[in-house]
């Protein structure tokens, strides 16, 4: 037998078999890929979920998320609607206030005196209630001419 015999010839070596397995396989995955394509996608994106959130899948925690979610809401509302009552409550305080000075307003002009100095006392009397200490009036500092001389 000569070297030409032992393989090296025209008929099927092993670098002949290798190409035709690639073939094979490239043929039969191009094929699987054609037939099954979007199921193998969608598979394969169903596990890098379950990977990347392993809690999607566990209904004990998304129900107690969602009650915690739920408790959070309701605290806010009921903080919102605690401000809106104390602000309802200082604006119908405001209002009670305005409407005694319009009174006051009217009596005095009935009585044929000034609406205007009954105010101003009025107010006076409001801020001296509020501070009880007695403040002394500071006169006002002389002013300096701004040129000197001249």
């Amino acid at each position: 037998m000569d070297e030409g015999d032992a393989g090296g010839g025209p008929g099927p070596g092993p670098g002949a078999l290798g190409r035709g397995g690639l073939e094979f396989l490239q043929h039969t995955a191009g094929s699987l890929l054609s037939s099954y394509g979007w199921y193998i996608l969608l598979a394969a994106v169903a596990v890098y979920l379950c990977k990347l959130f392993p809690n999607l899948l566990e209904p004990d925690v998304v129900v107690r998320r969602q009650e915690a979610l739920a408790a959070a809401r309701l605290r806010m509302q009921e903080e919102l609607n605690a401000q809106a009552e104390r602000y309802k409550e200082r604006q119908r305080q405001l209002e009670e206030e305005k409407r005694r000075q319009k009174i006051a307003m009217w009596e005095s002009m009935q009585e044929g005196k000034s609406y205007k100095g009954n105010l101003k006392l009025n107010q006076q009397e409001v801020e001296s209630g509020a501070s009880t200490s007695s403040a002394v009036p500071r006169s006002k500092p002389t002013k300096r001419p701004l040129r000197e001389g001249g």
